[in-house]
């Protein structure tokens, strides 16, 4: 009877909860390998464990202590890049998401066809020509040119307003236009409908777009390793993979070690804002 039972649940439920065991460890794995890594005495990955033999600090002392290392600039620099470029993302964004979801103007329609064609293409294709561009400002205005990090946060603006627009927008269109007719006939001005009104209520979408794009500038390499060739101006992923990453050779359990320390704050903070994030990504695909 018992067995029967088993099954009947196993059939109904069991193979569910069977299922997303295997996902969790699936992707639990390689986190705690890293994890484990970080604190392992060990050469190379040829030789590595995910319970090492013998544990270490030498590459947490390497990264804290080390003059030649300055990680906590590159940290700071990181933190600095990815909170600027994401809040101006959303700033941007929020205006553009209200002008194309509550204004009516000539061209609105042609304007959103083109911010979605312009996403279908690859970032990469643009590198090219976002060096040079910025190459022969950096003659002109210094301060905003090649080498920046005011350059390289102006490149993070440009490279997702129109994805983040269009979700912001798919939002915007939830909330009913009745709002804005009553504030209009008390007074209101646009800027007060859309301060007072509309971004009160967009707030949980704009969570979701800032936790996305903060997360997404942060882990970024490529940009950040063509446009930064100062050492104290680096981030984290240019740093690390400068210092510590040659043609023959990889001091792995730094990498660890960073990977660590960088990926907690993101693992928190996806964590603290988990429901706003599933709440926002649900609510903001009803319309578009």
């Amino acid at each position: 009877m018992e067995i029967s039972k088993f099954n009947n649940w196993f059939k109904e439920f069991g193979w569910r909860h069977l299922v997303a065991l295997i996902f969790v460890v699936f992707a639990i794995y390689p986190i705690l390998y890293v994890l484990t890594n970080s604190f392992a005495d060990f050469a190379n990955l040829t030789n590595s464990k995910l319970i090492p033999d013998s544990l270490t600090l030498k590459h947490y002392k390497l990264l804290s202590g080390n003059p030649l290392v300055p990680y906590s600039d590159w940290l700071y620099n990181t933190y600095k890049i990815s909170i600027i470029a994401a809040f101006f993302n959303v700033f941007l964004g929020t205006l553009a998401a209200y002008a194309f979801s509550r204004l009516q103007f000539k061209g609105r329609r042609a304007s959103l066809l083109t911010l979605v064609i312009v996403q279908m293409f690859p970032s990469f294709l643009a590198f090219v020509a976002i060096y040079l561009l910025f190459f022969q400002i950096s003659d002109v205005i210094p301060i905003m040119g090649l080498g920046t990090h005011f350059g390289l946060i102006l490149v993070y603006l440009g490279g997702s307003i129109g994805f983040n627009s269009w979700l912001i927008k798919g939002f915007m269109d939830t909330i009913s236009p009745s709002l804005d007719e009553a504030a209009k006939v008390d007074g209101a001005s646009e800027f007060q409908i859309f301060s007072k009104i509309i971004a009160p209520l967009t707030r949980p979408i704009l969570i979701v777009i800032f936790v996305i794009t903060f997360i997404g500038i942060y882990s970024d390499y490529i940009l950040a390793a063509i446009f930064l060739k100062d050492k104290n101006l680096w981030t984290v992923a240019v740093g690390i993979n400068t210092v510590f990453v040659d043609d023959f050779n990889a001091d792995w359990g730094v990498i660890a070690a960073s990977s660590v320390i960088a990926a907690t704050p993101i693992a928190m903070l996806f964590i603290f804002f988990q429901k706003q994030i599933t709440g926002g990504l649900t609510a903001g695909s009803v319309k578009g």
